[in-house]
């Protein structure tokens, strides 16, 4: 079944929780590749004006880490709030949308 590429989720811990409730309801998300990250090797963070908010959903990121290392210049992409729905349900407070990515892994 195709991944839904409008919908990815962001991974937001308690460490980020004050940077997300700053932020508007939309925004423009820089994607960066954390090769040196212990928890997950394939970690791709999610910044908004310079400020980690999360990280991509780890069973996501594995199919987009070769791109985004390999673009050589920054990865945006659009994102938003979560609806009220995606936050009772999973805890999901951003979503993002990979659609305009060059390059998408089959899923």
């Amino acid at each position: 079944m195709a991944q839904i590429l409008e919908r990815i989720p962001v991974v937001a811990g308690v460490a980020y929780a004050e940077r997300v409730r700053r932020l508007p309801p939309t925004f423009t998300a820089t994607l960066a590749v954390e090769p040196a990250n212990r928890y997950f090797l394939q970690a791709i963070a999610v910044l908004v004006n310079g400020e980690k908010v999360g990280y991509v959903a780890p069973e996501i990121a594995a199919g987009y880490y070769d791109l985004v290392t390999a673009s050589g210049v920054p990865v945006t992409c659009p994102g938003r709030r979560a609806g009220r729905v995606d936050h009772e349900t999973s805890g999901v407070e951003l979503l993002l949308d990979f659609s305009s990515l060059q390059s998408q892994p089959d899923r």
